[in-house]
Parts: C-alpha cells; structure tokens; sequence
C-alpha cells in the first residue's frame, strides 16, 4: 500500500527531472531556460582565473595514494635541500659541447645580443654549482631567466586544437628520454626545428616564442640583462631542463630513473589532460545561471572550446581580450545572450590603453591581461561597462588598471559599470608587494567598492597553494613540512568584483574550491577535481537605482 502511494509521487518527480533536461538540452534553448525566471533588478556576476599555464604535473603539492611518489618527492626536496657532493657545477651538466650548440643555433637565428649573453654566462652562471648556486638562487627566480621562457615554450597551443610540449621534465611531453645525449637531441629540435602552427595563426618556431623580459615588470634585471634577456633566458631554461633529468635520474641512488617518466604520464592524465573538460563542465553546471563570467588566464584552446561546447554556446557570448598570441593568458568574459544584446558589444581596449598611458609610468600590463566592454541588456536598452583582468604576480598593476578604470566610467555616464578581477592583492603587503588593505584604501578612493565590501579582510583567502621544487620558479618553492605555516606559499585574497559605492548592494558573495559552489577553507588547491589555484567567486548584486 506504501509502495503504490509513493510510486505516482515519483513518477511525478521524474517527469519533472525529464523536463528539465529537455529544456536545457533543446536546441535554441539556453541552460537558463530551466532556472528560475530572470530577476532584471539584480545581476549576478562570476570572476574565475582559471589557471591557463599550469602544464606541470609536478608543479603544486597534492596528496597523492601512490606511495612512489611519495617518496621521489620527498627524495627530490632532500636532495635540494642538501645535495652534498652530488652538487656538481652547471658546466658538468650543460656541457661546452652542448653550449656551443646552442650559440650556433640562436645566431642562425638571426638573434642580438648572443655574444654577450654567453659572456655573461660564462662569468656568472657556468661555474655555479647546479642546486645552491642556481636553481635556489632566489635572486634568479626573480628575474624570470627561467619561468618566462618556459612560460611561452611549455605547453603550446596549436591550430587544431592540440598541442606541442619542450622537451622537459616539468610538462606533458609524451615521450621518455632514454639517456642525456637523446634528450638533448629532442630539446634543441624542438625549439629550433620546424615551425608550428599556432592556435593564433601565427608560423613559428618555438624559441620565436621567447621575448625580451621588461626590466620594468622585473626590475631584479639589470639594464645589460634586460637588452640581452632573449639569449640568456634560452640559456638558463636549458641549462633548467638538463640539470632537471638529471636530478630526477640519479636522486635516491638512481631508484627513480625508470619510474618518474611513466609516473609523469599517468599524472598528467589525470590532471592536465582533461583540465580544460573539467573547467567548462564547472561552468556548465555551477554557473550556467550567472548573467556575466569574468576568466583569466584563459588558453587559447580554452576559448575555442567556451566558443563550440553547445551548452555554453547556447547560453553564452563569449568576449576575448586583444593579445599578441605570444603569452597564453588571456582574459575573457562570457555575457548571457538572454541578458544582453551581443550586437551593442564594442570593445573599448583603445580607450583603456590611451588613459593607462595618461599615468606617465610604464604599467606592466602584457596584451591580453585586461577587457574592457560596453553592453546593452537586450530588455531594458540600460547600458554597463564591464571589465575583466589579469593583474602580475606582484599586483604593481592592479591600482593604476583600476585607476584608468575609472576615469573610463567616466565617459560611459549612465552605464552600470561591474569589474571582475585577479588583483594578485597580498594579505601583508609591502613596497615590490601589493597589500590588500592598502588596495582597498585605493579603490574606495575613486568611490568604488568590493563583493567583500568596503575595507577587504586579508584572512579571506581565495588562494590556498604551495608550490614543489619541480618548476622554474624556485623562490616560490615551499618544504613539505611548511605547507602549513602561515606565510608560506600563495594563501592570499587576491580575487575581487568591484562596482560603483551606491550602485548596487550586496545580496551574496560566495567562494568555491571544489566546483560545486562550496570553499573547503585551508585546503589546497588545484586538487584533482578542482583544476585551477584560484577560487571561484559568485556575487549577487541588486540594483539600487
């Protein structure tokens, strides 16, 4: 009697369930079509940076069931933390032969500067010892000789959708190296061989991919260094490469040399290769209802998918920040196509970009980190200028963006103007450092304040990571047993959406580690379900005029 009550009950359930699904699967129907009707008096508003460049499976400590991997990363901080007799000079490593054959290579090149950057390393790095005298060189790490170049030639997006990899121990690169002599063989065919075709359009050779580093954005460089960084930073991320196969070759006596290639293989699988599937399937399912989603550091493989995946498509237009197709970090925004009218958006970058240089200071804003938009909702005609950005590692130009920002709003009077950004803010801020305090005193200066509210809390972290010692940047590398101090690592409140004081209130503001709209606080991440080292955060706001 029970069961034949319950059973129409959930007859009637499924039904509803089966409906749902149909709207939201139809064609021509966007995913909103199956929540609840638009509230055209609030917006909600969604600012992700997605993490676009993290290639490295070995690249953020994670809790990992294998016990191998355990102990090789445990073996690899040990040896880095004492490496003994063992800490041999880089010239052993990156051998004169080998050096020579790369001089050739960048001068056939038709490169500058290749003459003085092999004195320079010659005098200065060459006879370092391979682990205290350069990859813990923190002065180093801050001049970007190693993660810049690995930053363009790590993981490169191509035509097609797929992807090239360097030769290297610190990315997806899908083949073993059976000895040195094999690896450097690989290493130097790939960055001077046959050019690729970019997902940009562009044809190029990977080592085209390698600029000069702004002395202005990374002012540990010296002037001479600036004007030769091209051929050295090709040198240091080569000497990088070789004294990493090395290391993970003969570490704990040589235990690891047959088992970090296939190890890499099978974590690669499970965190690289399916990070964009897992990005958009958070987006799909958490954030289909938003009205506008602000991302950075988006790759270019990303955008092609937020363009053809049909559920988004359906429900989204999809907005991208001008950029040089060199860095793969580019800022994006999704509008909701039932909100606005994509046929009023102009991308208004030149306006930007002409009141920053109004500052008179050189702002270190690469293309590609800032969008800045104009919209129409579709029912109401009401006008907002939106923006999205992706500020540098230390936040030196969050405040001049937000600045030239808001002297932008003001020639777009009557426009609702919302900004979703990754100030790169620090919870104790200093004078290379950006504080997050400090950053508020600034943005409610030119009357503007946050989804935190007028004065931000540096204990509201939306970042939570610590990274190992097998990637570039090693001043940024953090022990096993400090993964839990305070001030250790990248525990920051970086992420924020700013608006107009007065313009909106505030209904709900959330953060998000885990995809599912929730913040497991103090747990790091990326983890293996959520694929980015930036919270997600969702704000409503209702309008107050």
């Amino acid at each position: 009697r029970k069961a034949s009550t319950l059973l129409p009950a959930v007859a009637r359930c499924m039904r509803w369930l089966l409906t749902v699904f149909i709207l939201a699967e139809a064609p021509g129907r966007s995913l909103r079509g199956a929540h609840a009707k638009l509230d055209q008096a609030a917006i909600q508003v969604v600012t992700w940076n997605v993490g676009a460049i993290n290639n490295n499976p070995f690249e953020f400590w994670i809790t990992h069931s294998d016990p191998k991997y355990n102990k090789m990363m445990v073996d690899v901080q040990a040896f880095l933390d004492s490496p003994g007799a063992a800490d041999v000079p880089v010239a052993a490593v990156l051998t004169d032969d080998m050096l020579s054959e790369l001089q050739a290579k960048m001068v056939a090149a038709g490169w500058t500067k290749v003459d003085e950057a092999m004195a320079e390393w010659r005098a200065n790095y060459a006879g370092r010892t391979i682990i205290d005298g350069f990859m813990k060189d923190k002065v180093l790490g801050r001049k970007r000789l190693m993660s810049m170049p690995d930053r363009t030639t790590n993981t490169i997006n191509l035509a097609g959708g797929g992807t090239a990899t360097r030769p290297t121990a610190i990315n997806c690169y899908g083949s073993e190296f059976a000895s040195m002599q094999e690896f450097w063989q690989l290493w130097t065919r790939f960055m001077f061989g046959p050019k690729l075709s970019l997902a940009s359009g562009r044809e190029a050779m990977p080592s085209e991919l390698i600029s000069k580093i702004s002395r202005a954005k990374y002012p540990a460089l010296s002037e001479a260094e600036e004007a030769m960084s091209r051929p050295l930073s090709t040198i240091c991320q080569a000497a990088f490469d070789v004294i990493l196969v090395h290391m993970l070759n003969t570490i704990g006596g040589g235990t690891h040399k047959t088992s970090w290639q296939p190890m890499r293989r099978e974590m690669c699988e499970a965190l690289n290769s399916r990070k964009t599937h897992r990005t958009l399937s958070i987006l799909l399912h958490s954030y289909a209802d938003a009205d506008v989603i602000f991302l950075q550091e988006v790759s270019s493989a990303m955008i092609d998918q937020l363009k053809s995946r049909p559920k988004l498509a359906r429900s989204f237009s999809v907005h991208v920040a001008p950029n040089d197709g060199k860095r793969d970090q580019i800022s994006v925004m999704l509008l909701s196509s039932e909100r606005f009218d994509e046929s009023s958006v102009t991308r208004v970058n030149p306006m930007f970009d002409e009141l920053l240089r109004g500052l008179g200071s050189e702002v270190p804003v690469a293309p590609g980190d800032l969008l800045a938009i104009a919209v129409r909702e579709r029912a109401s005609g009401q006008a907002y200028l939106l923006a999205s950005f992706h500020g540098d590692t230390d936040g030196q130009a969050t405040v001049p963006v937000v600045k030239s920002m808001a002297k932008l709003r003001e020639k777009h009077s009557g426009a609702r103007f919302v900004f979703g950004l990754d100030a790169n803010t620090y919870a104790v801020g200093s004078s290379k450092q950006q504080g997050v305090i400090e950053f508020g005193d600034e943005f409610r200066q030119l009357g503007l304040t946050s989804c935190w509210g007028d004065q931000p809390d540096p204990t509201n972290l939306t970042t939570f990571n610590a990274r190992t010692y097998l990637q570039p940047q090693l001043n940024k590398a953090v022990a096993f047993k400090d993964l839990g101090k305070p001030g250790t690592g990248d525990k920051n409140p970086k992420d924020f959406i700013l608006f107009p004081k007065g313009s909106f209130s505030v209904v709900s503001t959330t953060k998000d580690n885990t995809g599912r709209r929730a913040f497991i606080e103090k747990q790091p991440f990326p983890t293996l379900s959520f694929p980015s080292d930036h919270g997600v955060l969702s704000t409503v706001l209702r309008f107050l005029n």
